[in-house]
């Protein structure tokens, strides 16, 4: 090696950091585009910061750090031998995602061959490696980044992977006597209420067959459960027993507090009793993780993906798509969605290189960097993976099957793996952080509030993002007008939302007797099947008729006069009755519509069937407040009334919480705070409705603390208490936990609301943040400086109510908890559906099965003005 070169080296040897256990090593991809070390040039990993950049970047990287040394990674694919492509295809047996025995969502048909080399910037001085002559610090650090784990697989989900816990009832499992002999033949099993031969599981207690519940494709009457009911649910644990083996069976828990498959650590003491040799049985059906297995490699599209059709795959600029990072569908699919917008590509992707340029340090932290990134893929079609073989393949969606190997077929140049967005967007967030499937509807919310804390905080690196944020696009105002019905007078709420949720009314059904009928058919299968007839029901099986419930009714819904019960009338100084009903005060650019299709029917989220066809041109104009009070309307006192006879008006005592209510959702397993807060939070009106809130709210940070008291205070002199989980969060902001004591009282506790409250004052923050403790402490405070976060907010933007169809995001299971969302785009006037990774042209989008409609306002220009 050149004397001059290596003195260089030794130079900058002391900047190397050589990365240990607990720090994180980006070397997966550019940390500003979707670039590998298998794209052309590779990647340079930063041996100060642990970063990679690549062909493009990394002298942007060298001016921000100033960094000479850097780990020069350039990958080549070589073909598997034919044993190694055998190894790779191995069907997974687990329900999991890189996880030995589940999902290999890496596996390929090649493996990778890495030239590497030490390379000193500006110049791009290389040393090819391995070079003994180096320093043995730097030799040090390039080695331990070889051998780290890269953050991104660190970060990585190991998507759903399912964890059984110890069932508490299988310590001390009560077993009847053993009055009956379970057959070893599997042919001899029936259930004992009904005579059916699948689906069945043997109560371990009382020794019961029973077929279980309707479930993942397979057929049941439930009478195994109806079991656990009779005998007054004392005997919970039940084991399906086509699945047992000497390894283990599926156990099942009907306790109210388990209510999920678990583990029996005694289970061959247990079927021992009822004369069964575990390690004698073979298994006869596939397990429940089988079944869920099966159902991800190889889904039953509906229309909603266009079944049957051949659809040509799309690819290049703006046809990008988002590979499935394990149960990541409805973060791709809204961000789809958020992509196709004008205004988000002015904002982040044509100004990507500015954002690049001033991102901080830690470029993975960093949302607008990490955003923009992902942008950028997608619009400009810059991918940094190497061009796919052959072009695209033709879709058969009918056909579909997702195997480890069509993961990766061909599609590497037209899609990315979001996975450090992902990540980041989701920190902090229980749900969001999590690889559980999630409500598309809940992760836009939760998208547009982290857009808005980053456009906040941001400053000048995105100019005009604080004075009109993202989110406005899709912000628009309410006005509940609501009237006392025993003195007549009227009030007026104003409000504000990002979302439009339509109730479908069932009753306003288009075919309700064809409904009806077809049900009534297919409860006569069900009764023939349960009754052993099995080839009488053979061939009758028929395509499910759904109920049709036309767009307008779920409109005439929304707007309609609605009774509200208990109401504390300032004018009568009582609780009384009135009615209400809510119309637009402004019509935002965009409007997304949420048809509300998820409900609560015996302490479980469903799913309406129900076609609804949205329009394609919507005019909401009828539905726009006329402006306040109007003519001859008599607007509420501020202050209650007084009593007949001039004494003064009593307090109106706080609402409690219905006690029938609370019981039931404790009976459920929530917490009893929860409870209240649900009933509460619904205005009592059912278990039902208050059970629909809590599925919505239950991962609050004050979902389980307790009510506060009535008229209670903050103590005088110090800050008032304040969720020490919401502390937490905005502490791992940088913030304070003085500051964020502060947000959190004057926002009510709302972190997202706190969070905004902390970057839009972040100028003079300390002087903000004294006077909302002083305000909360009640020794005064300067005008405004304990206003929430809509002091000092932007205009909402408004036009004429008529808007035409952009987007549609559906989703196809039971509830938001499981199934699987995809999403279809107007681009250039036609439709294009988005499946993950999959791109294709549409040719029936769903209009009567979305669940999310995007709108755009017809007289809304492309380039974000008004025309």
């Amino acid at each position: 090696m050149d004397e001059s070169v290596l003195d260089l080296v030794r130079a900058h040897m002391r900047e190397v950091k050589t990365p240990s256990h607990y720090d994180r090593v980006y070397k997966d991809e550019c940390m500003f585009c979707f670039a590998t070390a298998e794209s052309p040039g590779g990647l340079y990993i930063n041996l100060t910061t642990h970063q990679a950049f690549d062909e493009e970047h990394v002298d942007l990287d060298q001016e921000r750090t100033g960094a000479v040394l850097y780990l020069h990674q350039q990958a080549r694919r070589v073909p598997l031998s034919e044993e190694e492509r055998k190894e790779a295809e191995a069907r997974p047996d687990k329900v999991a995602i890189g996880v030995e025995g589940g999902f290999n969502v890496d596996a390929q048909r090649f493996k990778i061959e890495m030239d590497e080399a030490l390379v000193l910037m500006p110049a791009r001085v290389r040393i090819p490696l391995p070079c003994p002559e180096l320093p043995e610090l730097v030799l040090g650090c390039i080695a331990a980044v070889q051998q780290h784990e890269s953050a991104s697989r660190q970060e990585k989900v190991a998507a759903w992977e399912e964890e059984r816990r110890v069932s508490k009832y299988a310590e001390n499992l009560e077993q009847l006597p053993a009055t009956r002999g379970i057959p070893m033949a599997p042919e001899e099993w029936k259930c004992d209420e009904t005579g059916v031969k699948e689906n069945l599981w043997l109560n371990l207690s009382t020794g019961f067959i029973g077929s279980g519940r309707q479930q993942h494709g397979i057929e049941g009457n439930g009478s195994a459960m109806r079991h656990f009911e009779a005998t007054g649910r004392k005997y919970p644990l039940v084991v399906k027993l086509g699945t047992i083996t000497p390894h283990g069976a599926d156990v099942y828990s009907y306790a109210l507090d388990e209510d999920d498959m678990v583990v029996d650590p005694h289970l061959a003491r247990h079927l021992a009793h009822w004369g069964i040799n575990m390690m004698q049985m073979e298994k006869t059906e596939k397990t429940i993780a089988e079944l869920e297995v099966d159902q991800n490699l190889a889904w039953e599209f509906s229309s909603i993906t266009e079944k049957g059709r051949k659809l040509e795959p799309l690819s290049g600029p703006g046809l990008v798509g988002l590979k499935n990072l394990g149960n990541s569908c409805y973060m791709n699919s809204v961000l789809q969605v958020l992509w196709a917008l004008p205004e988000m590509r002015k904002r982040y992707v044509d100004a990507a290189a500015d954002i690049f340029k001033s991102a901080p340090r830690d470029v993975a932290s960093d949302f607008p960097a990490q955003f923009a990134k992902v942008g950028v893929a997608l619009l400009t079609g810059k991918t940094g993976a190497p061009a796919a073989a052959g072009g695209p393949q033709e879709m058969n969606y009918e056909a579909e099957v997702v195997t480890a190997e069509e993961a990766e077929k061909d599609d590497d140049g037209n899609s990315v793996r979001p996975q450090q967005f992902r990540s980041l967007a989701g920190r902090g967030h229980p749900e969001f952080s999590s690889s559980r499937q999630q409500d598309a509807e809940e992760y836009w919310g939760h998208l547009l509030e982290v857009i808005t804390r980053a456009e906040l905080a941001a400053g000048g690196r995105l100019p005009g993002a604080a004075e009109a944020p993202s989110a406005g696009l899709f912000k628009f105002g309410t006005e509940d007008r609501i009237q006392c019905t025993e003195t007549g007078r009227v009030a007026y709420k104003p409000g504000t939302s990002t979302c439009l949720g339509l109730q479908i009314p069932r009753e306003a059904g288009l075919n309700r007797e064809e409904v009806a009928t077809y049900e009534e058919r297919q409860q006569r299968r069900r009764q023939l099947k349960e009754q052993g007839a099995s080839d009488a029901a053979e061939g009758q099986e028929e395509e499910e008729v759904l109920l049709r419930v036309p767009f307008g009714a779920c409109l005439e819904t929304f707007g309609a006069e609605q009774a509200v019960e208990d109401y504390i009338s300032a004018a009568a100084g009582k609780k009384t009755t009135a009615s209400k009903r809510t119309r637009f005060t402004s019509f935002p650019p965009y409007l997304l519509v949420q048809m509300r299709r998820y409900y609560a029917e015996n302490w479980e989220a469903k799913k309406m069937k129900v076609l609804v066809e949205a329009p394609q041109q919507l005019d909401l104009e009828q539905l726009r407040s006329p402006g306040g009070p109007q003519p001859g309307e008599e607007l509420q006192p501020e202050e209650p009334a007084a009593p007949a006879g001039g004494a003064a008006p009593a307090t109106a005592a706080a609402p409690q919480p219905d006690e029938t209510i609370v019981a039931q959702l404790v009976s459920m397993g929530f917490s009893e705070n929860g409870s209240k807060r649900a009933a509460l939070a619904v205005g009592n009106s059912s278990a039902e409705a208050a059970t629909e809130w809590v599925f919505a709210h239950m991962e609050d940070p004050d979902f389980n603390s307790p009510l506060p008291e009535p008229g209670a205070a903050p103590a005088a002199g110090g800050a008032p208490a304040a969720n020490p989980e919401a502390v937490s969060m905005l502490t791992a902001m940088g913030f304070s936990e003085r500051h964020a004591t502060a947000a959190l009282t004057a926002c009510d506790g709302n972190v997202e609301r706190a969070a905004d409250w902390l970057m839009s004052r972040i100028d003079d923050l300390d002087s903000a943040v004294e006077a909302a403790l002083a305000a909360a402490s009640g020794a005064g405070a300067p005008a405004g400086g304990g206003g929430g976060a809509g002091s000092g907010a932007a205009a909402l933007l408004d036009g004429p109510g008529r808007y035409e169809l952009l987007a549609i995001i559906s989703h196809m299971g039971q509830n938001t908890a499981c199934g699987h969302y995809v999403c279809h785009v107007k681009k250039d006037g036609r439709w294009v559906l988005f499946n993950d990774e999959k791109v294709a042209a549409s040719q029936e989008p769903p209009l009567d099965r979305g669940y999310l409609y995007l709108y755009r306002r017809v007289d809304h220009a492309p380039d974000g003005a008004s025309s």
